[in-house]
């Protein structure tokens, strides 16, 4: 199999984008670390992916800066935690876009709705923007969670960025 290009350099900020998110599975990976996703048998379980593709795409999210790798021990063995950056959680308004476009513009439906944004001061439904669409307050992310979809009934706040 070839290689595919590569648009890390390019100067179109799209492209360069389309190089780090591009990736199959790497948006999922994304949006289950923004949702609190942290271990990597979590991540295999939740997206029933293969471990050699979701070692992969964790090591190029890694590298890119996207997700930070923490230590720590499960018994008497050293694992890791992957948690978002900065960087990874400044991709929530792509995964808000997607969401947005998938749920108008893509044939399956979920039993839970569309996947909502929930600004739980209020505990009203808003869109992703500077100020809450019901009570008007600024959204601030520790304030937010995702509900519907994929989610089902529950609300999951939406992970803080590691520093």
């Amino acid at each position: 199999m070839s290689r595919r290009i590569t648009w890390e350099d390019a100067s179109c900020p799209i492209a360069r984008a389309a190089d780090v998110l591009g990736e199959p599975w790497t948006l999922l990976i994304l949006r289950n670390a923004t949702a609190g996703t942290t271990r990597f048998e979590d991540f295999r379980a939740q997206l029933g992916i293969a471990d050699n593709v979701l070692t992969t795409r964790l090591g190029k999210l890694v590298d890119r800066g996207l997700l930070t790798k923490l230590p720590y021990r499960d018994g008497g063995r050293t694992r890791h935690e992957y948690r978002l950056t900065q960087a990874g959680s400044d991709a929530l308004p792509v995964l808000h876009a997607l969401g947005a476009w998938g749920d108008a513009h893509t044939g399956a439906k979920s039993a839970y709705g569309p996947m909502n944004l929930v600004h739980t001061r209020c505990g009203q439904l808003t869109r992703p923007g500077a100020k809450c669409d019901s009570c008007g307050k600024p959204l601030v992310r520790a304030d937010l969670a995702w509900r519907g979809s994929w989610l089902g009934e529950d609300e999951i706040p939406l992970a803080d960025p590691v520093a």
